[in-house]
Formats: structure tokens, C-alpha cells, sequence
């Protein structure tokens, strides 16, 4: 994307310096990444030292999910304002402070909610990161760039479970969150020179009238109804192995967040300025399809790792950190593949590639459905790998078809949205595929996890039945995806973004 200026064009500043733009986005990702994976494998260990329950140890990690999908949609909105760099720098900021307190607190109540609030602070990573890379790279640039940061997500996906194990192992929980703070303090000095090469740009933006985001106040009732029914939706499938699924606990909740998401389109849909601008979907079949697709794939395997590290530490009786190395393998293969299909995007198109790993992700799921307290490593390494070419395959094709369907003047609100759906996934898929592996254990979900390799023999069985129940909706969801990638917008390369309105 180039700047206009006296009819002439020219590249911006932040253009000139994108290599420190995507060294700044991709090391704030992987240290949000890496943090997120550290804590999952460290649940069952988390649980019996905080006192926390079944459905206590999953608040750990949905806490975090659930702020982030609350919020990146506004902050993603905030950023096309207020500028990418200073939104992204104040993420991080935030991700550093909130991992100071979770390694000071005193019980699981406040790491719950020392995580709820380091979500904010993530959401701006997580929003701004795609958004800040599509504006800089030219389009024949743009999938190899962006494979390149989503590569980092996944080597902090890869390297949380056996840094989480050795910490584990070796330094105690706490150490979990202070190793986030070097990370944290690099990102900061990375990115401090390019808030000013930022705030340059728009200045001389602002001067030529070139086309900006538009502007307008907080949309405080979309916010709000969004936030309301992302917590109808998550907190009673969270608590559904306690509660029951026939519960008034369970049940009242599910359907207020029908009336919610509804209540919340009508007031996008007549606002001036509206957290998110229904015209980024109307008529946008590529951009609707995509981000569909992305929820469904989340939904599917993001809950595997917390599912799969109480099976192995529970029902087999494998330590965190053989667990760690275990659980090593499914993004040890996303990292090392995501820049080839990123590549591969950027000549074969998008649709192929993202059918084709959807495909692969019911298959290794299917496969992780067989296992059980006898199961050889082998056959787990297996599915694992399947489900890490699988992803690799479908993420940066998808994440590239969705923001070059965005246009230009909305690539963080797009950005975003798209981030929204994922951790909405993410948020989804700890809650319903952790409700279901529980579903076989009643009232002892909350003594299971206490107990760890202690529990006995039938609470095991229990759950590792409901282990295979997971992982086989889990694949349904992901055959979902794979229709709705198939349904999608021709197999074309993505070209540039786009200019104004929407694409059909």
C-alpha cells in the first residue's frame, strides 16, 4: 500500500521501516502465545496448589479468552483511530504488568482475575498485529509476512508446553508469569521508535487528506451487549459439568445470548458509529466465510492441549514435563509450515489450502478420539502432527483471504473481527470440548483434577470417555469448517486490499 501525495505516490515512513514492524508484532505475539501455552499445560499442576476445581482450573485459561474476545473488536476500532503502533506498544504494556501481578497472587481468585484483565491487554496484540502488517506490505509481500508473524505465534505455541513443564519442574508456578516480563520489556524498547515514525505518517496523512478511519465516539451499547453475550454464551458452558446441561443455571443463560447477540446487531446495525460496522459484512461473502471458518476452526482443536495434558497427566500419570514434550509436537509442525503456506498462498490462492486443512484437523482429531489410559506415544505423536499440518495448512491462507477482503481504511476493525472469531473459537472450545470431557464425571469433575494422578481408577475411565466424546465433536466442527472454507469466494490469489467498501 503506498501513500498519495500531490498526485504522486510514495511509501510512508512505517512502510519503509516494516522489517521493525514485523520483528516489533511478531515478538509481542510470541510472548502472548508462549504465555497462553505455559498455562495450559500447567492446569492440572495450577488446580491442586490454588485449590482450584475442574471448572476453576479452565477459568485460568477462559478468563483470558474471554476478555480478549470481549475486547478486540473495540480496541480494534480504537487502533484505526488512535494508530496501530501506540495501540500495540500499550498491549503490551498491559501484558507485562498483568504478568507481574499473576506471579504475586495469593490464590486462584486473583490469578483468575489477573488473567481476565491481561486479556485487554492481549486483544491489542491480538487485534492490531495482522492489521498493522497488511497496511505496510505490498500485496506480493503480504502472505509471506504474515506467515512469518503467525510462525511466531506458533513457535510461542510450541516452546509454552516444555518451558511450562521445566518451570514447572524446576522454579515453581509463579515462574510461569515472571519469564513474561524480559519479553514484555524487549517489545516495549522494539517498538519505541516506531510510534514516532507512526505519529509521522499521520500527521503528514492529515495534511493531504488521504483517507483515514472514521471517526466517531465509543459505542458504550454495542460494547456492552457484546461483552453480555459472550458472557452468556461462555460461563454456562463452562460450569455445564457441574451444573448440567438440563440446569436453569445452563439453560437460562444459552438462550438470553441469543437475545443478546440480536439485541446487538439491531443497536450496530442504527448507531453513527458502531463497534463493529455491519457494512465490513454486507455483501462480503470472502470476508464473512473466512472468519466463519476461523471461529469453527478454533472451536475444534484449540481445547485439545488443555484436554489432552489432563488426559496425559490424569488418566496416563505422565508428569507435566513429559507432558510438555508430548504436546510439543502439534505446533512444532505449525511452526515449521505456516511460512511455506503463507508462500503458497500468495501464488496457489486461499481456498484450496484452507479446505484442505480443515480436512486434515477432523482427521488428527478422530485419530485423538482412540486415545486412552494405555494408548503408545506413538499414536499420539501421530494425531498431534496431523492436527499441526492441518492448522498450519488452513491459518495463514485464511487470516490472508480475510484481510484482503477488508478495506483500507478498516484493517484493525477487520483485523479485529477476525481475532474476534478466533478467540471466540478459542473461548468456545475450552469451554464445550472441557464441559464434554467432564460430562462422565458429574460432581467429581471438581475432585478429579484436585486429586491429579490420584484419582481413582473409575473417575479416569470417566475421563478419558469423555475425552473421546471431545474430540470427536471437535471434528465435526472442523468438517463444518471445511464446507464453509469450500462454500467460500473463488480459489483466487489475494491482490491487493480492498480499496473502499467491501468485496463480493
Amino acid at each position: 500500500m503506498l501513500a498519495t501525495v500531490g498526485g504522486s505516490t510514495r511509501e510512508s515512513a512505517l512502510q519503509r521501516h516494516r522489517r521493525g514492524v514485523l520483528v516489533f508484532t511478531s515478538i509481542g505475539v510470541f510472548a502472548a502465545a508462549l504465555d497462553t501455552s505455559k498455562v495450559a499445560i500447567a492446569l492440572p499442576v495450577l488446580g491442586p496448589r490454588l485449590h482450584l476445581g475442574y471448572v476453576g482450573a479452565l477459568w485460568v485459561a477462559a478468563a483470558l479468552s474471554l476478555t480478549l474476545s470481549m475486547f478486540l473488536i473495540p480496541l480494534g476500532r480504537l487502533a484505526d483511530t488512535r494508530g496501530h503502533i501506540v495501540c500495540f506498544h500499550a498491549g503490551v504494556a498491559i501484558f507485562g504488568v498483568c504478568s507481574v501481578a499473576a506471579a504475586l497472587a495469593p490464590n486462584g481468585l486473583t490469578l483468575i482475575a489477573s488473567r481476565a484483565v491481561q486479556g485487554i491487554g492481549n486483544a491489542f496484540i491480538f487485534a492490531i498485529g495482522a492489521a498493522v502488517i497488511t497496511a505496510v506490505f505490498p500485496a506480493g509481500e503480504r502472505g509471506r509476512a504474515l506467515g512469518l508473524n503467525v510462525m511466531c505465534t506458533y513457535v510461542g505455541l510450541t516452546l509454552g508446553p516444555p518451558v511450562g513443564g521445566l518451570i514447572l519442574a524446576h522454579l515453581g508456578w509463579r515462574w510461569l508469569f515472571w519469564s513474561n516480563v524480559p519479553l514484555a520489556v524487549v517489545t516495549l524498547a522494539v517498538g519505541w521508535t516506531l510510534i514516532g515514525v507512526e505519529r509521522s505518517d499521520r500527521r503528514i496523512a492529515a495534511r493531504h487528506d488521504q483517507p483515514q478511519a472514521p471517526a466517531g465516539g465509543v459505542d458504550a451499547a454495542g460494547t456492552m451487549l457484546l461483552g453480555a453475550f459472550l458472557l452468556a454464551l461462555f460461563v454456562p458452558l463452562t460450569f455445564s459439568p457441574l451444573w448440567g446441561w438440563k440446569d436453569a443455571r445452563t439453560l437460562v443463560p444459552l438462550v438470553a445470548s441469543v437475545g443478546l447477540l440480536i439485541a446487538f446487531i439491531v443497536v450496530e446495525d442504527r448507531v453513527r458509529a458502531p463497534v463493529l460496522d455491519l457494512g465490513l459484512l454486507r455483501g462480503n461473502r470472502p470476508f464473512v466465510a473466512a472468519n466463519v471458518a476461523s471461529f469453527l476452526n478454533y472451536a475444534a482443536c484449540y481445547g485439545v492441549t488443555i484436554c489432552a495434558a489432563l488426559l496425559l497427566e490424569i488418566v496416563q500419570g505422565r508428569s507435566a514435563q513429559s507432558s510438555g514434550l508430548i504436546l510439543l509436537v502439534q505446533p512444532l509442525f505449525m511452526a515449521a509450515l505456516t511460512p511455506f503456506t503463507g508462500r503458497l498462498s500468495d501464488r496457489v490462492g486461499t481456498r484450496v489450502l484452507s479446505v484442505t486443512g480443515m480436512v486434515l484437523i477432523a482427521a488428527g482429531m478422530v485419530v485423538m478420539s482412540t486415545v486412552s489410559a494405555h494408548t503408545p506415544v506413538w499414536r499420539i505423536v501421530v494425531a498431534l502432527a496431523v492436527l499441526g499440518v492441518g492448522t498450519a495448512s488452513f491459518s495463514v491462507p485464511n487470516m490472508s483471504a480475510v484481510m484482503g477482503a477488508a478495506p483500507r481504511t478498516q484493517l484493525s476493525l477487520a483485523s479485529g473481527f477476525l481475532a474476534t472469531m478466533r478467540f471466540c473459537g478459542q473461548g468456545f472450545s475450552v469451554a464445550l470440548l472441557g464441559a464434554i470431557a467432564a460430562s462422565r464425571l458429574g460432581q467429581e469433575g471438581a475432585r478429579v483434577i484436585l486429586l491429579g494422578p490420584a484419582a481413582g481408577a473409575a473417575s479416569s475411565a470417566s475421563l478419558a470417555a469423555g475425552f473421546r466424546d471431545a474430540m470427536l465433536a471437535g471434528a465435526a466442527l472442523a468438517l463444518l469448517g471445511a464446507a464453509v472454507s469450500l462454500a467460500a469466494a473463488p480459489n483466487l490469489p489475494v491482490d491487493d486490499l480492498a480499496p473502499a467498501g467491501t468485496r463480493g
